[in-house]
Formats: C-alpha cells, sequence, structure tokens
C-alpha cells in the first residue's frame, strides 16, 4: 500500500532558488509527482551558484530539489506556452516565484491558469503582500528579515555591535517555503470540498513576521508599560518607543542566557545555553545543581521578580561555573536537576550526529555520478506509516522527452522542440 500523503498529486514547479523550491521539495517528499520547469541550457540559478566543482551542480541546488524531474522549456515561444498549458491541464497545483508582474506577462497568472484549469491550486511567492509599499523591491533573504521584523530585534544591544543583525535561519526563504506548503496542502483540502481550485498568495515578509510574532507582544506590552522585565535593559537601561535588541535573552518571562564554557577561546561554539525557570521547585533544583543554596535566601534571587531586577549578577555567577567546564559537562551537570540547557552545536557536530542520521533529521542521497552521496536536511515531521523518498535531484532537462511524451507529444514533435529553442538553447548567433 502506498501511503504517501500526495500520492497521485501532480506540481508544476516553476520556482527557482531557495524559496519555492523549499516548498515544492517538500511537496515531493510527500509524494506528489513535483515537474521542475528550468531554462534551456541554464537551468535553476543555483545550479551554479557556490559550487564545489564547476562541473558540477552546486550543494545549493541539491539540497532543495530532490526527488523531482526536470523539463527544459521556454515558456515565452509559442511551441513552449502550448506545451505548459498542457501541463497545466494535466496538473493539481502549479507554483512560481517571479518578480511581480512576471508570471501575467508570460500570459501564466492566476486569472489565465484558472481558465486553463479551474481545479488547480494556484501557489505565488512574493516579497510583500499585494498593495504593500514595498511591492516593487526586489525580495531576498536579508529584505525579508529587514522589513519582516527579524533584523531590528535581533542582535546585540550596546556597543559597536549594536546594529540590525539577520539570523542564520532563512526566515525570508525557506520559512516563506514552508509557510506556502502549508497554504497549499490546505488549499487541496478546501477543493476536496468546492472542487474548484483557489489562489495561494505567500509573501515572504510575512512569513518573517509570522515568526517575529512574540516580538509583537513585546512592542504591546512595552507600549502600556514603558519597559519589558526580560529584557537586559530592565531595570537600569532605557527603554525608547520600539522594542530593542535583547543578546540572548529566552524571549518569555523565564530567565535564560548564552554562557562561555572551557574552552571557548580555542572552539568558537562551546557555549551553553542555561535557563532558571520562574517556579520556586525548579529554581531550587537549579540552586542545588550548580551550589547556589544561597541564593535562595537572599530576597535578590529568591524570588522571580527580584531576578529580573539583578541579572548582571546572576549572569556574571551563572557564567563562574559554565567557565570551568566544556559545555557537554555543563549540560551533563544540570539536566539532571530539570534545567532546561543545551550546548551550541556547530553545523559540523549537527552533521555528525548519529542520533540525527537515525532519526532521519540528517539524510544521506545518492546523486550518483562524479557527485556521489552528499547530505541534506530531510523532512522535518514524522509519519508513522510513511517515509518519504530521499531521491536525487534531476539532470537539467532529464525528463523532458518523458513529460512531453506523458502529454501526448510524438518523437518528431520533441525532436523539433529541441530544434527550435523551446527545449534546448538555440545555438549561438542563431534567434
Amino acid at each position: 500500500m502506498n501511503t504517501a500523503p500526495l500520492q497521485g498529486i501532480r506540481v508544476i514547479d516553476m520556482t527557482q532558488v531557495q524559496s519555492g523550491p523549499s516548498c515544492t521539495q517538500m511537496l515531493a517528499w510527500f509524494g506528489a509527482e513535483v515537474i521542475k520547469i528550468e531554462r534551456p541550457g541554464k537551468g535553476d540559478a543555483t545550479r551554479d551558484e557556490l559550487q564545489f566543482d564547476p562541473k558540477l551542480p552546486s550543494y545549493y541546488f541539491l539540497q532543495l530539489n530532490s526527488d523531482k524531474k526536470s523539463i527544459t522549456l521556454d515558456a515565452a515561444t509559442p511551441d513552449g506556452k502550448e506545451i505548459l498549458t498542457k501541463l497545466i491541464q494535466s496538473a493539481d497545483v502549479f507554483i512560481e516565484n517571479m518578480h511581480p508582474g512576471a508570471a501575467d506577462k508570460l500570459g501564466f497568472g492566476w486569472e489565465a491558469v484558472h481558465a486553463m484549469n479551474p481545479k488547480i491550486i494556484y501557489g505565488t511567492i512574493k516579497g510583500f503582500p499585494q498593495g504593500s509599499t514595498y511591492a516593487n523591491l526586489k525580495a531576498y533573504e536579508p529584505v525579508a528579515q529587514c522589513t519582516g521584523g527579524a533584523a531590528a530585534t535581533t542582535g546585540w544591544y550596546t556597543g559597536e555591535c549594536n546594529v540590525p543583525t539577520q539570523s542564520g535561519a532563512a526566515l525570508g526563504d525557506s520559512n516563506t517555503g514552508m509557510h506556502l506548503c502549508i497554504g497549499i496542502l490546505a488549499a487541496l483540502l478546501q477543493r476536496e470540498k468546492t472542487g474548484e481550485g483557489v489562489f495561494v498568495f505567500q509573501s515572504m515578509q510575512e512569513a518573517c513576521l509570522n515568526l517575529c510574532r512574540i516580538k509583537l507582544r513585546d512592542q504591546l506590552t512595552l507600549e502600556k508599560l514603558g519597559y519589558c522585565t526580560q529584557f537586559p535593559q530592565y531595570p537600569d537601561g532605557n527603554f525608547g518607543d520600539t522594542i530593542p535588541r535583547a543578546g540572548n535573552i529566552e524571549g518569555s518571562g523565564v530567565f535564560g542566557w548564552c554562557y562561555k564554557c572551557k574552552n571557548w577561546e580555542t572552539d568558537a561554539n562551546d557555549w551553553v545555553y542555561v535557563i532558571l525557570q520562574r517556579g520556586e521547585k525548579d529554581f531550587e533544583l537549579a540552586c542545588k545543581a550548580m551550589g547556589f543554596e544561597d541564593w535562595l535566601t537572599n530576597p535578590d534571587f529568591s524570588t522571580a521578580d527580584a531576578r529580573d531586577r539583578n541579572k548582571q549578577a546572576i549572569w556574571n555567577r551563572i557564567q563562574s561555573f559554565t567557565i570551568t567546564r566544556t559545555k557537554d559537562e555543563v549540560v551533563q551537570a544540570l539536566a539532571p536537576y530539570g534545567v532546561p540547557c543545551a550546548p551550541v552545536l556547530s553545523m559540523k557536530e549537527i552533521q555528525d550526529d548519529p542520533s540525527l542520521r537515525q532519526a532521519k533529521a540528517i539524510v544521506e542521497i545518492d546523486q550518483g555520478g562524479e557527485v556521489g552521496k552528499f547530505l541534506t536536511v530531510g523532512c522535518p515531521c514524522t509519519f508513522s506509516n510513511y517515509e518519504p523518498n530521499y531521491g536525487p535531484c534531476p539532470e537539467l532537462g532529464g525528463n523532458t522527452e518523458e513529460i512531453l511524451k506523458g502529454i501526448g507529444y510524438t518523437p518528431d514533435q520533441i525532436r523539433s522542440f529541441a530544434k527550435n529553442g523551446t527545449t534546448a538553447p538555440l545555438p549561438d548567433g542563431q534567434m
């Protein structure tokens, strides 16, 4: 029995780089047939971006296009338009992330595609909401983080490093793809009730903002009280009219911070995150774990509100505990007492963690050929009765003939498409 959630669903993937391909890769891992439309002779822009070998596709491309099919197609030619129309008529989902207005200009905007196939789900990714002041800006990852609340609220709060800072997580790109994926899945369920396709619009700014929800909470609290107790600026610092950057605070009411460990000077990631919970029993256990029982009777530390007012003294003392131990030793000392804590893991450590391999959080894909095997991040959700097929990424145009035959074209027609520039680049100087 095939238990793939999206078995039988065909997706026409007219996206490139990261935001769109991250969405369509997830659909492929859920079992959909994903047909990636690529420019003849060029393909997805990431194929030759940050390559480890100039002759081979980059890991950037490989990690975002597993288990898809590739057709090379110039949708601006008359034959290309006809082919894409037939593909759309055969599909359940069409997704694009072209710049604003480009799909309409090409003849494949929502209204046109809906007329071709009234049951199709049309997904689009743009930088900003429809009607936004910034709607015509070219959107990249940093653009989304800067306009979505992440950059202004991330980073250090004093000194030369007090600058808006990007998160290392792809809040604007892959996060947007995951948001669109949710919308596409909901739209497919909706179609079961209505029988009609729908337009699903996802902006990078909104996806980023959705993950900054608690920062809006903080802004509302600041406007009511004039301060936020969990921030390092409280109680002695000044709050302006907007939420400042807050270093390594946990973000809620608990007392969290990132601390140096024994080898921090030679190992940039020998750090640990430790949280003091607000509950009296939880705090008592943390004090026992670190040998700080005197805090239990000291009015400067014995209550959560008092600890909010004495942050620097707490940071300094916990730092004195962690600096004599490695990050793993700190975790081993605190975890038995139920103290929330974690080592700062480098990508090297994550890559080599056998438990993550076992859980399929990190998976190995066999691309074959000169690329061979490579690692990527697996499907982030686990099904009790289904495991994704982590297949290789397609060669540029590697499925063109198969796909064209599947929608009724003859071998002679397929050869003519390659000659007239529809599915293969024309020779230099030929128009």
